[in-house]
């Protein structure tokens, strides 16, 4: 083999290299022209200037056939060698730019996010062991347009636009009280009956303090509703009503349990509250973010359906 070849001095383009093996696979320079949409002179050119770069006659033309000189099998091998591991290459950065890895920083509210939230995270991370997550659990909503977190859970309505969300599940409010409350209590027949019940409220936000909006048929009842206690934690105004202090109003996600177990009954059942449905929500510059897509799918295929309908049955949960 000469020394121009093995050295390849030229070193022809990666495009050249397979030209070449197309040339050879068609076996006909004026197949390979077909195959390429350009014209007969442009394919014999193009392959007499990587045959000049290397410096020795790599295919033997005749009218009906082409047929590879020993330096031309040689070029063949490398050239399909190099071309493989280039792809193998490409695939592999491809492959490392999709997977998810680094950092990700989650936001969700604090009894939602311990409850639901935090054995999600558990079994997303050892799936993913690139990633590095960083769950902060704050019943305040936190902004997604700086760099504080990639990732945010929050229920109901969505009033910043310039996010996107993606709804990870239904969720309802309803109210509900303790069997004991109810017997010592009664159980309200209508909104304005709240008015005269010990009423647990929780203190998120001061504009809607201790108003409840219930509908049925059109009509919404905005009901100011009072009672002893009040707090800024869910958890706490739980817990307070399972020990039959009033009725209060809670997510189904929180208190679909205490149903099941008779701990809780919902009360105005034929009445609609606000929803609260479960939205995973990111900023724009995350849209394509491979950890934070891999997390919002992993998440929406923990609260499908089907799998809550198994988590019920196996108490997953």
């Amino acid at each position: 083999m000469s020394k121009n070849l093995s050295l390849i001095s030229q070193n022809p383009q990666f495009s050249d290299f397979a030209f070449f093996v197309l040339v050879v696979k068609k076996g006909s320079l004026s197949v390979a022209a077909r195959e390429l949409d350009i014209t007969l002179s442009a394919v014999s050119k193009r392959l007499a200037r990587i045959e000049q770069g290397v410096g020795v006659r790599l295919l033997n033309r005749t009218t009906r056939r082409l047929s590879l000189t020993e330096e031309g099998a040689i070029f063949l091998e490398r050239a399909t060698r190099i071309l493989a591991d280039v792809e193998e290459m490409e695939n592999y950065f491809h492959r490392a730019r999709d997977r998810p890895s680094g950092l990700l920083k989650i936001n969700a509210p604090m009894g939602f996010g311990r409850s639901y939230i935090a054995p999600v995270v558990s079994a997303f991370a050892k799936l993913h062991r690139d990633v590095e997550v960083q769950l902060h659990l704050t019943d305040r909503p936190v902004s997604l347009n700086n760099d504080d977190f990639d990732l945010a859970i929050r229920f109901g309505e969505l009033p910043d636009a310039r996010i996107i969300a993606r709804k990870i599940a239904p969720n309802r409010r309803l109210l509900c009280a303790s069997p004991a409350y109810l017997k010592l209590h009664g159980r309200p027949q209508a909104p304005q009956d709240l008015l005269n019940h010990d009423c647990i409220v929780l203190r998120q936000n001061d504009s809607g303090f201790g108003v409840w909006r219930l509908s049925k048929s059109g009509e919404t009842h905005s009901i100011k509703v009072e009672g002893a206690l009040s707090s800024n934690d869910g958890e706490v105004t739980l817990t307070w009503g399972l020990d039959g202090h009033g009725i209060l109003m809670r997510a189904e996600w929180d208190i679909a349990r205490y149903f099941r177990s008779g701990r809780l009954e919902q009360v105005l059942a034929d009445y609609a509250l606000p929803p609260a449905d479960i939205f995973a929500v990111y900023a724009e510059q995350n849209q394509a973010s491979p950890k934070v897509l891999a997390f919002v799918d992993f998440l929406a295929s923990r609260f499908s359906p089907e799998r809550q309908a198994w988590d019920d049955n196996h108490s997953m949960w």
